[in-house]
């Protein structure tokens, strides 16, 4: 099995394009290459520049592939559906022009992936981690959210080839188990596929080893992130937003919190033959950038040990 190792720049804070302290990009695929990554996301839109012969160049120098692109939007609102589409075309038209990785004998579909990611809501922010207390949408608007992503998804394929993959996120309006479940029932694998994040899964109450595999027809590609058991009580007990926690330390270098990646290699190697890209996350606040290199550099040389490849 081949499972290679990716990074995404939120492991150096690098989760709102706005935010005045984020890293130098060109410093954060350095590091990547450093980390031992073979690829890369491109990260939030805004963040990597738009000039594909500027950024090809620093990837080639740091010999990384993209593995994916990001969504990271309100999927909800009608007035924003331009918007998105918008960014089809701009986050596709980049990522199908830059370096990318050959696909392995059972890799289901090929990279570069674009993760659609539903983010925004203040009301639901603060209920990250809560399933029993976050409010859920209303038909009205749930039956619109699935027909903006479905949209996305189809320009994504038919235009440039780029599968959509949706990414529950805690924080999001697709973050806990019903609100998964029913959207595998709404939008046809034929049209998007699931990019899930263990450290999400747990985060958001459900064990990630168990969801892997329950929803295994439906994955097309997988995050890896560890929690901080200690940190996560406390954030847990607090009113508190979820990228707030993450600057609060609450996820981790794999192999230093609770996830058990012993396991999940087995589940994803041995026993689901799961092929092609994991990409590691840590969020931070990119105020403390500077132990980035040091911690994901922690997470692979982990990973490595469990059994999975670079």
């Amino acid at each position: 099995m081949t499972i290679k190792i990716s990074g995404a720049p939120c492991c150096w804070g690098v989760d709102d394009p706005k935010n005045p302290y984020l890293p130098n990009w060109k410093d954060v695929l350095r590091e990547a290459h450093l980390a031992g990554f073979s690829g890369i996301e491109t990260g939030p839109y805004g963040y990597l520049p738009l000039d594909k012969t500027i950024l090809k160049e620093e990837l080639e120098k740091n010999q990384l592939t993209i593995v994916a692109g990001t969504i990271f939007d309100d999927l909800v609102s009608e007035t924003n559906l331009p918007n998105l589409l918008n960014q089809v075309d701009d986050i596709c038209t980049l990522m199908t022009q830059l370096p990318q990785d050959q696909a392995e004998v059972n890799q289901k579909l090929k990279t570069p992936y674009l993760v659609v990611i539903d983010w925004g809501h203040e009301e639901r922010d603060y209920a990250a981690g809560h399933p029993e207390r976050a409010q859920r949408l209303s038909n009205y608007d749930w039956r619109t959210m699935i027909s903006h992503i479905i949209q996305i998804a189809r320009k994504a394929a038919e235009k440039y080839g780029v599968r959509v993959v949706v990414h529950p996120h805690a924080g999001g309006y697709i973050e806990f188990s019903d609100e998964i479940l029913k959207l595998t029932e709404d939008i046809p694998y034929e049209v998007a596929g699931l990019c899930l994040d263990t450290g999400h899964l747990l985060y958001s109450k459900m064990d990630p080893a168990e969801w892997l595999e329950k929803l295994y027809h439906r994955v097309d590609y997988i995050h890896f992130k560890d929690i901080d058991r200690d940190v996560y009580q406390q954030v847990m007990n607090k009113k508190i937003r979820f990228f707030d926690a993450c600057a609060e330390n609450v996820m981790c270098p794999i192999g230093e919190g609770v996830i058990d990646y012993k396991e999940i290699y087995e589940l994803l190697a041995v026993k689901l033959k799961y092929e092609g890209s994991i990409t590691i996350e840590q969020e931070r606040d990119p105020r403390n950038a500077g132990s980035s290199l040091a911690d994901v550099k922690k997470s692979v040389a982990f990973l490595e040990e469990v059994g999975f490849n670079k």
